[in-house]
């Protein structure tokens, strides 16, 4: 049981080295950081206090501590595809606009050229 949650304590504290070096590196902002950075802190805390994840399961009413993180984990990629997407809306618009003032200064360099 130990080397697991060492294992697991080990494999977050690399994510967040990772990420935070994607960061650094200007390849992920701070904005979409934060939130695997929060995942990994509450994995290793999960990790090293697995008697309250063991409660806040069966709190929840899980019997199997594996449906509980199944569960946990399939919220959480939901939620990450949700803000993925609000991302890729938000990207679109902005896309739109952005070729909406191009056209606008073509038409607009070709009238002060005639």
């Amino acid at each position: 049981m130990f080397t697991i949650k060492l294992i697991t304590v080990i494999l977050a504290f690399l994510i967040f080295a990772l990420i935070l070096e994607l960061a650094r590196r200007g390849k992920l902002t701070f904005k979409y950081s934060a939130g695997w950075l929060l995942f990994c802190v509450f994995g290793a805390g999960f990790a090293i206090f697995d008697k309250f994840l063991f409660a806040l399961a069966d709190a929840c009413g899980f019997t199997l501590m594996s449906n509980f993180i199944f569960f946990g984990l399939f919220c959480f990629f939901i939620f990450l595809s949700l803000m993925l997407t609000v991302f890729l809306c938000q990207q679109n618009k902005r896309n739109d606009l952005m070729a909406q003032k191009i056209a606008q200064l073509e038409d607009d360099l070709k009238i002060h050229n005639h």
